[in-house]
């Protein structure tokens, strides 16, 4: 007489189907400067914003960066905290060693502004 074989029982693991998360919208308002508060670049350029930063940073000569920015001193750094209240903005600013790595910071903070 054949024999059965056994058959080995598998278990099969339940997969739980987890709903992806939702995106918390993390997006602030863009501080707009008073005009007393503004920021004064050497070369003549007056900034309210973020955004006028990074386009004054691209486009600053290396010669008004450096009267801003210095091992000692960052300008800049100092206004984006103090007054627009960015200061996890100005601490990357801050550990920037460039004129375009402080740009390329600026500009990748302003993704999380709406």
């Amino acid at each position: 007489m054949p024999t059965a074989t056994a058959k080995k029982v598998v278990a099969k693991k339940a997969v739980k189907k987890v709903a992806p998360k939702k995106r918390v919208s993390s997006a602030r308002s863009l501080v707009e400067a008073e005009a007393a508060q503004a920021f004064w670049v050497t070369d003549g350029q007056i900034l309210h914003n973020l955004r006028a930063l990074a386009d004054a940073l691209a486009s600053m000569s290396a010669a008004s960066f450096a009267h801003h920015v210095s091992k000692s001193r960052n300008d800049f750094a100092d206004w984006v905290e103090a007054v627009l209240a960015d200061a996890s903005c100005a601490a990357a600013m801050r550990k920037a060693k460039t004129q375009k790595g402080v740009c390329t910071v600026v500009v990748k903070s302003l993704k999380s502004y709406g």
